[in-house]
């Protein structure tokens, strides 16, 4: 692929956004109707403000879902220190909620534009941001290029980039180059992450590490981990959180496979996608087991043999319900699932093979000890048979496991680094433009 027809492929992909831009309501609409879009708010996604924008400089920061905006929370909140505003753009629904609870009206929250030429242009001629920065791997084409027109300084926080990705960027070198050069800084997860953005045409490119690790462990209420705690007893447990579709199943075959040897046993299934609970619900309880659905109301009694975990939000809650947790779409499903928010919560950390797109924090946990990958099924029922049945081993783990991410701090201060020369003088001409310069 030359470089002029990189250019003229951009070229063709705003044309064609802008042909389709009319009818693209009746996709918004239908997402709505599955509770994918707020209905209340679909106008944001055409580039529609619903809040008025306020006087001097705005940062525009986008993270695209639950993860992502946990990860800038720290940043988000230091920005807001600096007495700069903030329009956080997310992508879902539940981000959206997270955005409010943690956020309150302290920051503007907005859904992201769809990548269509006629609403990214209404968004930024509203909002004019000063600076944008992109957590992760949200690259949108439509979006860089009109920024990059607009000369507006675009930053990628905690970049990363999955084997998949790459591979598929490093086929249209012209067309990645074309995209990143608009990047006034990467600043990447690791090392290896900092490479792969490098050698697809960004510069300059720092690491910073994870700004997940700087993020606290995720909370849980107090009084219904109490009353599911009382229910449990000493019964022991594991847990499976996560997971995608056939995970489940492994998990259940495992539990078959262990409560004869542990008496009372309970397993913990939590999937990635609650949605898919009631069929879960449906498909566990014919492989002869007892399920009780978090969601449901009912009780854990001393028959229940699976609690599936069917809410959003509750991750804190389940992990503080056991020792030991695997850690899905690494069995059944590639790419892995984020294995730090277990180890914060004092579990022994078990995952499959396939953990690509979280590699470096998998490796860290592995060198140290607080984690350990399986390669099957067999193999996965082993390690929790194992881990159930030697708690100084088990205590080992959850020990390493704390130490790594301990070792693993310090990527908010890294990233603040790298942003100071953007931010710094949005701060000085926000300082400016106040009254008497307060």
């Amino acid at each position: 692929m030359s470089e002029r027809w990189a250019r003229a492929t951009l070229q063709a992909y705003r044309l064609g956004g802008a042909i389709i831009y009319p009818v693209i309501g009746t996709y918004v609409a239908w997402r709505a109707s599955r509770g994918k879009e707020d209905r209340a708010r679909r106008r944001e996604r055409y580039g529609h403000a619903s809040k008025p924008r306020p006087p001097g400089p705005i940062i525009w920061v986008h993270a695209a879902s639950v993860g992502e905006t946990n990860a800038v929370v720290p940043l988000v909140q230091r920005i807001l220190g600096y007495g700069v505003n903030v329009v956080l753009t997310t992508g879902t629904v539940t981000s959206a909620h997270l955005a409010q609870e943690v956020f309150g009206e302290t920051v503007i929250h907005q859904y992201v534009p769809l990548d269509l030429k006629p609403a990214v242009d209404r968004f930024l001629d509203y909002w004019e941001p000063d600076l944008v920065i992109i957590a992760e791997s949200e690259i949108w084409p439509m979006t860089i290029l009109e920024l990059g027109d607009r000369r507006v300084p675009q930053v990628l926080v905690n970049g990363r980039l999955s084997d998949r990705s790459f591979r598929s960027w490093k086929k249209r070198p012209y067309l990645a180059e074309a995209l990143f050069e608009n990047l006034a800084h990467v600043v990447a997860q690791s090392d290896l992450d900092g490479e792969r953005f490098q050698a697809l045409g960004a510069r300059p490119v720092t690491v910073s590490g994870n700004l997940k690790v700087d993020v606290g462990p995720p909370a849980a209420d107090a009084g219904a981990l109490a009353v599911l705690k009382g229910q449990i007893g000493k019964r022991p447990t594991w847990a499976a959180v996560s997971t995608h579709d056939g995970e489940e199943k492994y998990a259940a075959e495992v539990h078959l496979a262990l409560k004869a040897r542990h008496p009372g046993l309970l397993t913990i299934v939590v999937p990635r996608h609650p949605d898919r609970a009631s069929a879960l619900h449906s498909e566990l309880s014919a492989m002869g087991l007892n399920v009780v659905r978090r969601t449901g109301g009912g009780e854990i009694k001393d028959d229940t043999d699976i609690l599936l975990g069917d809410t959003i939000g509750e991750m804190g809650l389940y992990l503080r319900l056991t020792e030991i947790a695997f850690v899905g779409r690494s069995l059944a499903a590639e790419g892995g699932q984020n294995p730090l928010e277990p180890a914060m919560l004092e579990t022994a950390v078990l995952a499959g093979r396939n953990v690509q797109n979280f590699r470096d924090s998998y490796q860290r946990l592995i060198d140290g000890g607080g984690a350990r990958l399986v390669r099957d099924k067999d193999m996965l029922a082993g390690a929790v048979n194992y881990l159930l049945s030697n708690e100084p081993a088990r205590r080992e783990m959850i020990s390493a496991g704390a130490a790594a991410v301990e070792e693993m701090r310090g990527a908010l201060e890294r990233t603040l680094k790298a942003l100071d020369p953007f931010i710094h003088p949005l701060v000085v001409k926000s300082r400016l433009e106040k009254p008497n310069g307060a």
